[in-house]
C-alpha cells in the first residue's frame, strides 16, 4: 500500500497489488472534484509508474538474474527483466 495525495490536499491509502505493471490505472471513489450541481465528489485516478533500477551492485544483480532463471516469473514480470538486462548490457 501507498500514500497518494487527493485533490483536497489530503493523502489516501491505495493498494497496489505485487505485479502491478507500468501503466496500470486505480479508481479511488469519492476522492476526485466535486460534480457540477450535485456536490458530490467524483473519482480519482491514479496511474501506476514502476520504476526500473539501474544501479543495481554485483550481489542485486545476481539475485534479479537467479530469480529471472528460476522460472517463477509471469509474462509481464518477465518482460521487465529483460529491460532490466538490457540496461545492464549498456554499462
Amino acid at each position: 500500500s501507498i500514500d497518494v495525495p487527493t485533490l483536497e490536499g489530503k493523502m489516501a491509502r491505495l493498494t497496489i497489488e505485487a505485479g502491478t505493471q507500468s501503466g496500470r490505472k486505480f479508481r479511488m471513489r469519492g476522492k476526485g472534484m466535486p460534480a457540477l450541481r450535485r456536490g458530490n465528489p467524483g473519482d480519482q485516478i491514479v496511474e501506476v509508474q514502476v520504476e526500473t533500477p539501474t544501479n543495481l551492485n554485483k550481489k542485486q544483480k545476481e539475485l534479479l538474474e537467479a530469480f529471472s532463471n528460476s522460472g517463477n516469473t509471469s509474462p509481464e514480470s518477465a518482460s521487465f527483466l529483460e529491460r532490466v538486462k538490457r540496461i545492464w548490457a549498456d554499462d
